[in-house]
């Protein structure tokens, strides 16, 4: 057992090749297989300097953390990674910003009436009777695309179709009117960016404002009269266990994580899942017409390359992971990608097989009381999009040459552009 402070990492296992690891860097944002890999063999418990996170890389490790979130809290998960600059955070306070404990950061008695209502607007159920309309919207998207693939010129699948796709389903399903998918995709992009990157602080001047629009749309929303059938509506319903009703700061919050996780990440996954799919043409054929084939590949490319890479946690008392002690407040990053790739628990996991028996055990959507509650309709829409695209676009290949760009935050990675051609 090894004692260690917060601050540094004495008495951690050794991990030279990690002594300049930098989790923005464009080389590991690429390629991040290699060094997860000799993190989860050589230091599955490394402190990061660079952000004062513990990175937790193993299956079994990470799997013990998300299923016990009374001792891993998650009330750092909305956390801004970059330090905001004094004008950036002026601006957040005049727009009156502020995120109090709603969903993904909340630890306290709170959550679990949160998440009921807003599991409603993504149950299985409820996914099942949108999969005419994410068909729909799918096919729609890419005739208007029609004009564009032709010979010798390229179309972008991430732009054009994986991102706006499911945020044009995500408005419909929670009764949101009058916004165009394209803005709300602007102030996610803005949100993410601002709080999972690195921004510096002429970035952060652009992005704030941005964001600060996003949230005063949404206080808008949620003061103004709302359907009984909306995610907004529902909400200004809800009773908190004291009998309350709930306070227009946490129903704004509630909605602004779920407004960008409903269909960002979606888009994010679509976008990585079109890619590879295109890189092997047997499984872009196969994609069009086996439905099971299509979920099948959606899943296996949630295990090896999630959109959601790493999730944050914070020790409630002191605890011990691979032999490394930890203080109670401990920042912990848990390296949901990595996980995806543990030889301990997926057979040759380098290798995509959407055939392989375990194929559900990976941890990309989370696990406990805070697994993504959308992952039946990311699934879903994945699944739909890859068929219809491969249906609909059955020559496409990837442009040769084309530089591979990658989103690269802290706990969001995906291709920002998946460019194809006429074959």
């Amino acid at each position: 057992m090894h004692q260690t402070s917060a601050r540094g990492a004495a008495g951690c296992p050794a991990l030279e090749d990690a002594a300049g690891l930098d989790l923005f860097d464009t080389g590991f944002v690429r390629d991040p297989y290699p060094l997860l890999g000799h993190l989860r063999r050589a230091a599955p418990v490394h402190y990061d300097s660079a952000t004062g996170l513990w990175l937790i890389s193993r299956y079994a490790d990470v799997r013990q953390i998300l299923l016990d979130p009374a001792t891993y809290r998650p009330d750092n998960a909305q956390q801004a990674v970059a330090a905001l600059s004094v004008p950036t955070l002026r601006t957040l306070a005049r727009a009156g910003f502020k995120l109090p404990p709603a969903l993904a950061n909340n630890s306290s008695s709170t959550h679990t009436g949160l998440r009921r209502v807003v599991t409603r607007f993504f149950n299985s159920a409820r996914v099942a009777a949108a999969t005419p309309l994410i068909d729909a919207t799918a096919r729609q998207i890419l005739t208007r695309m029609q004009d564009r693939y032709v010979p010798g010129a390229d179309c972008d699948l991430a732009a054009d179709y994986a991102r706006p796709l499911p945020c044009m389903v995500m408005l419909q399903l929670l009764g949101i009117a009058d916004m165009p998918a394209s803005t709300l995709l602007a102030w996610s992009d803005a949100s993410l960016e601002l709080f999972y990157g690195w921004p510096s602080p002429e970035r952060q001047a652009h992005l704030v404002d941005l964001v600060c629009d996003f949230y005063r749309w949404l206080t808008s929303q949620v003061t103004d009269a709302a359907p009984s059938h909306s995610l907004i509506g529902a909400l200004r319903s809800h009773r908190m266990p004291s009998g309350e009703p709930v306070d227009p700061a946490t129903v704004v919050a509630v909605c602004f994580f779920a407004f960008i996780a409903g269909q960002s990440t979606t888009g994010q996954l679509i976008s990585t899942v079109l890619r590879h799919a295109l890189a092997d043409a047997d499984v872009w054929e196969r994609s069009a017409s086996d439905e099971s084939f299509a979920s099948a590949w959606v899943e296996e490319v949630l295990r090896r390359e999630p959109p959601v890479t790493t999730w944050r946690r914070v020790t409630a008392r002191e605890v011990e992971l691979s032999e490394v002690r930890l203080p109670a407040g401990s920042q912990l990053l848990l390296m949901l990608m990595g996980t995806g790739s543990d030889p301990e628990i997926f057979d040759q996991p380098d290798r995509m097989d959407p055939y392989r028996a375990n194929i559900r055990h990976h941890l990309s959507f989370g696990a406990g009381r805070h697994r993504c509650l959308g992952a039946s309709l990311a699934r879903t829409e994945a699944a739909v999009a890859l068929r219809v695209a491969a249906r609909l676009l059955p020559d496409a290949t990837l442009t040769k040459g084309a530089d591979p760009q990658m989103l690269g935050l802290l706990s969001f990675r995906a291709p920002t552009r998946v460019l194809v051609r006429h074959n």
